[in-house]
């Protein structure tokens, strides 16, 4: 009887700016409706929703300058988000001492199959269909807090072909990174190489193959992005 070896998979790694250095992922969580003026956009009320997370797959974590239209679908949407690695973790951890295990913060997007994402909307399916896609995140590398400090405010801008889009402040969150963090914790086991992110504020919307999108937030690295 003949035998094989499957090679694993190449461990998701993120670039560190600067540096050789290479970021291991080991998951990726995102919140959801996490800015009061997305979530109504989106048909809900902010003020009675607890917050609630899915999760995007470690290698959807790409290091590029294009995003490939994905198939099954007629109907993508940018999301800009800010993006927090993770360099330690554990069980219920408390607000107050939730910083100390942020690693850094990267510029990201969570590109969304909308119309997939609305069909298990209704059907009250997960929404993994719409969301954990290959190279459905875009991001920059990663600056580690020792240089850029922790993200509580600034701006978060994106631009399609120029255009302003998205345009809030990190002080709208609804769920600030410390909340995030405590609250997956009473969850799930976090662990270093965690990242998570932390939702996008209103404007979101669909994109086409040529477009441009850019994303600033506060003084972290420009991301910028074809579609093609």
């Amino acid at each position: 009887m003949s035998e094989f070896v499957i090679e694993p998979p190449q461990a998701a790694t993120l670039p560190v700016k600067g540096t050789d250095s290479r970021f291991p992922v080991r998951r990726v969580y995102c919140i959801g409706r996490n800015y009061a003026a997305h979530a109504v956009e989106m048909g809900h009320d902010p003020d009675k929703e607890p917050p609630f997370f899915f999760q995007k797959n470690p290698d959807n974590l790409v290091v590029s300058n294009e995003f490939p239209y994905p198939v099954q679908t007629e109907d993508v949407h940018f999301e800009a988000e800010l993006a927090v690695a993770l360099k330690s973790g554990g069980t219920n951890i408390k607000i107050d001492d939730a910083l100390d295990h942020v690693y850094g913060y990267a510029t990201s997007l969570d590109m969304t199959r909308r119309d997939l994402q609305g069909v298990a909307k209704k059907m009250g399916r997960p929404w993994e269909i719409g969301k954990a896609f290959e190279k459905s995140a875009p991001i920059t590398p990663l600056i580690p807090v020792a240089e850029c400090g922790h993200k509580d405010a600034g701006s978060i801008r994106l631009t399609q072909n120029g255009e302003v889009k998205q345009d809030g402040d990190l002080n709208q969150m609804i769920w600030k990174v410390p909340e995030m963090i405590s609250y997956l914790s009473n969850y799930f086991e976090l662990a270093a190489g965690d990242v998570i992110l932390t939702g996008t504020p209103a404007g979101v919307g669909p994109v086409e193959r040529g477009d441009v999108l850019e994303v600033t937030i506060a003084d972290l690295p420009k991301l910028s992005v074809k579609v093609v």
